[in-house]
């Protein structure tokens, strides 16, 4: 018999290996699992509640009010146009990404490395040609205008449509893209008539809150992808958005929505009730961001810079709570310790000191790049939401991560 080959996502496959480290009393350093350390706000979790009486199976699409009040945060938020038409609701984005995969027949899908882990096994899952665009280091792990016209112009006039994923502020690098850089992008997506899939989960954490959404440049084939899990610290109750072109083909949406009834069915009716409350971009959330922009922005820029002393090549991070070390400046004492890969690498690393990282094959690099994605977000997020005065604590806060930090440099040197 053959079975689809598909294994487990690295990130979940990480997290479900650490804990069973830490049930066996090992010391160990969450740095794999990326987490929002923070708790949905009081109100958020009081309407969740209140609304756990409701059973009802609700629209494929999502409850028409939840549609509308995310068309409305994130028209106020990102300032371009929504409608609630444009929008659709999932338990959480990865059906959703998964879908849209599937909802192109034939596609050439083209991916960044890094990229985030679970892209590409959707991509062959939906049977298409999967394309890898190189970055660098030096090139702060963006896709540069010359590099995406260059792997459009290798898949050639195929017939298949064309489909990127971008993602930003990213994971693995918690980097971000200018206006400039996407208007720049835009130029070539719109010659090429490609389709981009913008995952903009983390654009609510944009340490300087300046996030700049592709879909208001390149409205007519931008499909951006959102919903509770980071910015509202509510990964585990599966809530995802798709905002769709304002101009979507039928065909298009029919097939997501025909997609989403034959997969999910819909999401959880108390968690979209409890969304109405996440979704209203009062006071109490522009604090909430604010509060965890601001506590994210401070711990990496300690990590950065603690980081940067043990002699690990990493750029700061711009938003998210991310970042992608590049370990090639310990190529040659790694590789006397029989260490050649990035997988050696962290496997070792984690059995010989407690931390956990993820390595930069997962995200589609090259495992003899020596690369591997660290989560800062092993502290107090609920303690540190309350101190008023965070960047004067910020190194008790973080402790644990500083700790592991140590024992990483301990370790290489």
């Amino acid at each position: 018999m053959t079975f689809v080959a598909v294994t487990q996502s690295g990130t979940l496959s990480l997290n479900e290996k650490t804990n069973e480290f830490e049930r066996a009393g090992r010391k160990l350093y969450r740095f794999g699992f990326g987490e929002s350390p923070f708790p949905p706000p009081a109100r958020i979790q009081l309407a969740l509640s209140k609304a756990s009486h409701r059973t009802e199976y609700t629209e494929v699409a999502g409850l028409p009010a939840l549609r509308e009040h995310i068309a409305a945060f994130h028209h106020e938020a990102d300032r371009y146009p929504i409608s609630s038409r444009q929008v659709l609701v999932a338990p959480g984005t990865k059906p959703l990404l998964y879908n849209v995969m599937h909802a192109f027949q034939q596609a050439d899908v083209f991916l960044p490395d890094p990229s985030w882990v679970s892209y590409g096994p959707q991509a062959a899952i939906a049977g298409h040609k999967l394309t890898r665009i190189p970055t660098s280091f030096e090139g702060r792990w963006r896709v540069t205008p010359e590099a995406l016209d260059q792997a459009l112009a290798r898949a050639g006039k195929t017939g298949r449509q064309k489909l990127i994923v971008l993602n930003y502020p990213g994971n693995p690098d918690g980097l971000t893209y200018s206006r400039a850089e996407l208007e720049a992008l835009t130029h070539v997506l719109r010659a090429q008539n490609a389709w981009v899939i913008s995952d903009e989960i983390y654009a609510l954490l944009d340490h300087c809150g300046t996030h700049v959404s592709l879909a208001s440049i390149y409205p007519e084939r931008t499909m951006v992808t959102t919903g509770l899990s980071k910015w509202c610290g509510a990964g585990g109750w599966r809530l995802g958005a798709l905002i769709l072109p304002p101009d979507v083909p039928r065909a298009l949406y029919d097939a997501l929505v025909g997609l989403g009834s034959e997969t999910y069915s819909c999401a959880s009716a108390p968690i979209q009730i409890a969304a109405l409350s996440a979704y209203e971009l009062d006071v109490d959330v522009q604090i909430f961001l604010g509060a965890q922009r601001r506590i994210l922005a401070s711990i990496g820029a300690l990590v950065h810079r603690k980081l940067r002393e043990t002699g690990l090549r990493v750029h700061p991070p711009q938003g998210a709570f991310y970042l992608l070390l590049d370990f090639s400046p310990f190529a040659e004492p790694l590789a006397r310790r029989g260490i050649t890969t990035d997988e050696h690498l962290c496997n070792r690393l984690l059995e010989e000191s407690g931390v956990a990282l993820l390595p930069g094959k997962a995200f589609g690099m090259r495992a003899e790049a020596l690369t591997a994605r660290m989560a800062y977000v092993d502290f107090d997020g609920e303690g540190a939401l309350k101190q008023a005065d965070f960047e004067f604590h910020v190194e008790r806060y973080a402790a644990k991560i500083l700790e592991g930090i140590a024992a990483l440099g301990a370790w290489l040197n």
